[in-house]
């Protein structure tokens, strides 16, 4: 008979209990309610946060196992994993968010453990509770907690019998229009509709009048059936200009609870945040106390175990009020390790295999001050319309102790039209509010990025606005400030034109060596790119694109190998060299004896400058014969921004329109876009239907004009 040892890690490892063991043909497991030693464990997720959890389970050395769609075949969190499995196609209903899928994965692979990460599973009862049949650790809280919470309706109740304070509204079974809107006629507008089982700013809408409040409905329903399969709302009064403040709470399974202080997530966008911070500006010692217990009595409410956050709304008195509780590690939780020295995953995976919370109330101190940039890849001057496409260049600011950079994807890699369209965090810390913004202000400009649009210029316009930087910030912050935070594009100057010329010139020139090297004829005059003429300098023209406009550029090269530039009637005087460091090109350049050195990147007839100025671009004119469709869409109708599912079309043939009128409602990134027509006139084509895939740029509906009265009569 062979003999079985069980080998025990000491106190500060992960342990195992004997008294509830099972066997299993995956070894030992857990009878219910027991503690575990986990040392494999399946990350149901994937991009960012599935890379942040990796690593720390290599730290533990605790084995990680990926799990991936078609999409993200070759992906940064399948690379990381030490093992990693494909579970269907792109659309995530037939892979992240398939349950059997993801437990099939978990069994075969042996995992000890499952890490729901954020989104997908991570807030869902049944996958809870279907890993606590299978015998496998769910690290989260019990299912009884996301039900009760992931309720708002049912999570209000709670929280007021608790002690928590609440904002009043309707929460009951009625849903018919007509009570619903009976209900926000007593509130009064403005009100908020939102899906009891929401979250992520999916499923929610403002109404500010009895006029929209059926059209903000039936659009927060639709949205909430999408992404939740429940479309079961509540109405509540709207707290306009309000702060957004969440407490992040930890729980054991020994009855104990803490709260690692307060984020302010006030700044947002589509009711998603986009800049986070630790801690709030500007609230007291004693407010921070108060959230902090209040956030403690709402986990211990509900029993709760492992990384929770409360949500708050607070008014300008800095009273708050329970908003909800998110039953998961949130995207923003590293900025609440920074200022108190955790690492919250690792508390996790302690707290699921039964340990008590690495620290206590008393032993949590506060240091410092940490900023969260979420970077997206998205068009902020096109209502922050979701992109998709290659990363052709990224290049990001070094990490360091105070510098974190939490992303999923790496030069080259696409950032799918599938998922959540976020291609990093840059999370930094410093002494102070002061200092930690300007730390964020200086990595965002070394934040580069070339391929699709990004926020990473309005990033910058936030936080260097004068109101953000005194802290002076609420959810109402981007449209009250709208004029600043987009300014009307500034046309590159004309050092910035002779830098992109030079750029152009001196990457002709190392081309042109290039040829000489792999040429059999070292004297070839096509080897020689000096641009030298015996006793005659030598001139060229070139044609540079500034947006719609075209500039003229005369390039004289001297025999000293430096440039006279002639743009318009003035003259600079350009010298430089390319430089090449860790990959990346540098122009080491002199305009008119000012020295600088901007990072290069040419790609597709297009020059990108970035400096700790800011980032220009310049482009090289195609011509006519070469240059494809217009960027700017059909001619005569309206199209798909980009790949999505057309979930409701609102006209047809022969219908007319006024420009902005509502034409379709379009499904992608997980968010409704409404296209709505560029100009008046007569419906004369409907090219998609409810239901169908319309691809990106691709006509969706053929407008004509109206012809005017009279036009084509008789004289």
């Amino acid at each position: 008979m062979a003999a079985v040892i069980l080998s025990f890690p000491t106190l500060q490892s992960l342990r195992i209990f004997a008294q509830n063991l099972s066997w299993t043909k995956r070894g030992v497991r857990l009878v219910s309610g027991g503690v575990g030693r986990i040392e494999k464990v399946l990350i149901a997720n994937r991009g960012e946060i599935a890379c942040r959890v990796m690593r720390t389970a290599k730290k533990m050395g605790v084995r990680s196992v990926a799990v991936y769609s078609d999409a993200d075949r070759d992906s940064m969190h399948v690379a990381m994993a030490d093992e990693a499995y494909h579970i269907g196609p792109p659309p995530s209903q037939q892979s992240y968010l398939s349950m059997e899928k993801v437990l099939e994965v978990a069994k075969r692979s042996g995992s000890h453990a499952v890490h729901p990460g954020y989104g997908f599973l991570s807030e869902n009862t049944e996958f809870a509770e279907a890993c606590k049949q299978e015998g496998i650790i769910f690290i989260g809280p019990p299912s009884s907690a996301i039900r009760d919470m992931g309720i708002k309706s049912t999570s209000k109740y709670i929280m007021s019998a608790a002690g928590v304070p609440i904002i009043g509204g309707y929460h009951g079974e009625d849903q018919s229009n007509e009570r619903l809107q009976t209900e926000a006629a007593q509130i009064g507008y403005p009100v908020m509709i939102k899906a009891v089982r929401g979250g992520g700013g999916k499923g929610m809408r403002i109404a500010r009048s009895e006029s929209d409040f059926l059209e903000q409905l039936e659009s927060a329903r639709r949205e909430a059936r999408k992404s939740f399969n429940d479309d079961v709302m509540l109405v509540e009064k709207f707290v306009e200009d309000p702060r957004h403040v969440e407490v992040q709470v930890f729980g054991d399974m020994h009855g104990n609870a803490v709260y690692l202080f307060e984020r302010d997530c006030s700044v947002q966008r589509r009711h998603q945040k986009i800049i986070e911070e630790a801690p709030g500006p500007d609230i007291s010692a004693e407010v921070r106390r108060k959230l902090g217990e209040a956030a403690v009595k709402a986990a211990k409410a509900v029993d709760y175990v492992g990384a929770g956050t409360v949500e708050f709304i607070m008014d300008a008195q800095h009273n708050f009020y329970f908003m909800e509780m998110n039953t998961r590690l949130q995207v923003e939780h590293p900025v609440s390790e920074m200022i108190t020295g955790t690492d919250l995953v690792e508390w996790q995976l302690r707290v699921a295999a039964g340990e008590r919370l690495p620290l206590l109330q008393d032993d949590i101190i506060l240091r410092g001050h940490s900023f969260e940039a979420r970077i997206y890849a998205e068009d902020p001057n096109n209502d922050f319309l979701p992109g998709a496409g290659p990363l052709l260049h990224l290049s990001t600011p070094s990490a360091d102790q105070h510098t974190r950079i939490e992303t999923g994807v790496r030069e080259g890699d696409e950032v799918s039209a599938h998922y959540d369209p976020m291609i990093a965090k840059l999370v930094v810390w410093g002494e102070d509010r002061s200092a930690a913004l300007k730390k964020l202000r200086y990595c965002l400009r070394q934040y580069n990025i070339v391929g699709l649009n990004t926020n990473i210029d309005f990033l910058l316009s936030l936080s260097g606005h004068p109101e953000f930087e005194a802290g002076n910030v609420t959810t109402s912050f981007i449209p009250q400030h709208y004029a600043d935070l987009f300014p009307a594009p500034v046309t590159p100057c004309g050092e910035t034109i002779c830098q992109a010329a030079l750029g152009l010139v001196l990457q002709e020139r190392k081309h042109t060596q290039e040829f000489t090297h792999t040429s059999t004829d070292p004297f070839s005059p096509f080897g020689s790119g000096s641009g030298w003429r015996n006793n005659v300098k030598f001139n060229r023209n070139m044609t540079l694109q500034l947006g719609d406009q075209k500039v003229d550029v005369v390039v004289v090269y001297n025999k000293d190998c430096s440039y006279s530039m002639q743009i318009g009637e003035v003259v600079y005087d350009v010298t430089g060299e390319l430089e090449t460091e860790g990959g990346a090109s540098f122009l080491h350049c002199s305009v008119n004896g000012v020295k600088s050195r901007p990072k290069l990147v040419i790609l597709d007839n297009t020059v990108h400058l970035f400096s700790m100025e800011g980032s220009s671009q310049v482009s090289v004119p195609v011509p006519k014969y070469l240059a494809g469709v217009s960027s700017s869409g059909a001619q005569g109708g309206a199209v798909a921004p980009m790949t999505g599912t057309i979930e409701k079309v609102m006209v047809k043939a022969g219908d007319t329109v006024a420009v902005g009128d509502p034409l379709m409602v379009m499904n992608a990134m997980k968010m409704e876009h409404t296209i709505r027509a560029p100009k008046s006139g007569v419906i004369k084509r409907v090219f998609f239907s409810e239901g169908s895939q319309a691809n990106r740029h691709a006509p969706l509906i053929e407008l004509e004009e109206e012809a005017e009265e009279g036009e084509g009569g008789s004289q």
